[in-house]
């Protein structure tokens, strides 16, 4: 109803400033008729004056020519109403009118109907917030979820489904709370605790904060291979002035990034950015892993033999290592095997292996560390 409403209003105001110029009507220049006369009185008694001698000639030529001039001023006034009048007859008026009043009501409302859509019944907002996704907005659907969180603040699920939501709006702040609730509630694993950071450094306009840096290590104790929390570790280190230190563990990260790995051109742009001449890094070529069929096999088996199928892949692992003790990445995957299975004493063993292997580098001494003490083995 309110629609229509606003609708003839906005008719009306059209209509108004249509009609309001045609209601005005002209001049009849009475008034400057009147001025006409007092100027041509004025001239007979210049002339009277010079005759009797009270003015000289001269003035009485200058005091003529201006009373001459706004007498012809006047008269062009005066004549000016009638030939408006002359153009502007009053059924053109009042045809202007008609059509104001009639046709501009009767047009405007036949666009509506062509293009317009008067079937539909107005939607509250209850209603619109239960219609199909696909016919709903984003800030809508949000606007749901963030009324069931009000009722549900205990829902991780909800606070984990909003989050990245709140990230591509551009709702830092909002996308932190969410995922500080997630954790809170669903508990801290490494991709947790990485998307937090994520949100924490976003919030901080790219700036990896102590808190964001402090989510960031929670993350790679729990996981060390964890990719989101091992760059912005980078950026926080090239952040505190040490390149050489980010530098390490980008270059560490393209080391075993798979050729097609997503996130390989970010990597290599923020490399080059701390070591604009460096070589570029050529990703590793993949291990060879179970096939489809191997996959297929695997679930005939029963658990006795699924376990003696796993420890010999492991087996072959360790073998390779002790071929090629270089693989760093390999050794965390063994150590962290080892310690799923249960066998924590050949865990230990090959932290220390892997401890023998990467010599001085601090940066991969640090992962090595923080995998043995998340996984609670001593190396």
């Amino acid at each position: 109803m309110s629609l229509y409403l606003i609708l003839a209003l906005m008719t009306a105001a059209a209509i108004f400033a249509v009609l309001w110029p045609l209601s005005r009507h002209p001049r009849d220049g009475a008034a400057d008729r009147q001025d006409v006369e007092v100027y041509r009185d004025q001239l007979d008694e210049v002339e009277r004056d010079r005759k009797a001698g009270l003015i000289p000639d001269s003035e009485a030529e200058a005091a003529r020519v201006e009373i001459s001039r706004r007498l012809l001023a006047a008269a062009d006034s005066a004549e000016k109403p009638a030939r408006i009048a002359g153009a502007s007859p009053l059924w053109r008026r009042r045809a202007a009118a008609l059509i104001a009043l009639i046709l501009l009501p009767i047009l405007a409302g036949s666009l509506y109907v062509r293009w317009g859509s008067p079937q539909l019944p107005g939607a509250p907002l209850s209603a619109r917030m239960d219609a199909p996704l696909q016919n709903r907005s984003i800030e809508s659907m949000v606007a749901q979820v963030e009324a069931h969180l009000e009722k549900n603040p205990d829902d991780g699920q909800g606070w984990n489904v909003v989050a990245p939501v709140y990230m591509r709006m551009g709702r830092f702040n909002d996308a932190v709370r969410a995922r500080a609730n997630t954790v809170r509630i669903l508990g801290s694993n490494a991709e947790r605790e990485a998307d937090l950071g994520e949100a924490q450094v976003a919030a901080a306009n790219g700036v990896v904060t102590a808190d964001a840096k402090a989510t960031f290590e929670r993350a790679l104790k729990v996981d060390a291979a964890n990719v989101k929390a091992q760059y912005f570790m980078g950026l926080a280190a090239e952040q505190d002035g040490r390149p050489e230190q980010a530098a390490r563990i980008w270059r560490a990260m393209l080391a075993t990034a798979p050729a097609n790995a997503p996130y390989r051109p970010l990597v290599q742009k923020s490399l080059a950015r701390v070591e604009p001449n460096a070589a570029p890094v050529e990703p590793k070529a993949p291990q060879p892993g179970p096939t489809q069929e191997d996959m297929a096999a695997a679930q005939q088996l029963t658990a006795e033999q699924r376990q003696d199928m796993i420890r010999g892949m492991v087996d072959r692992l360790a073998e390779r290592l002790k071929a090629d003790s270089s693989d760093f990445e390999g050794w965390l995957r063994l150590v962290r095997a080892y310690a799923v299975m249960g066998d924590k004493e050949k865990a230990q063993e090959a932290a220390r292996s892997a401890r023998n292997t990467i010599g001085d580098d601090a940066d991969k001494r640090k992962r090595l560390d923080d995998l043995t003490k998340g996984l609670g083995i001593e190396g």
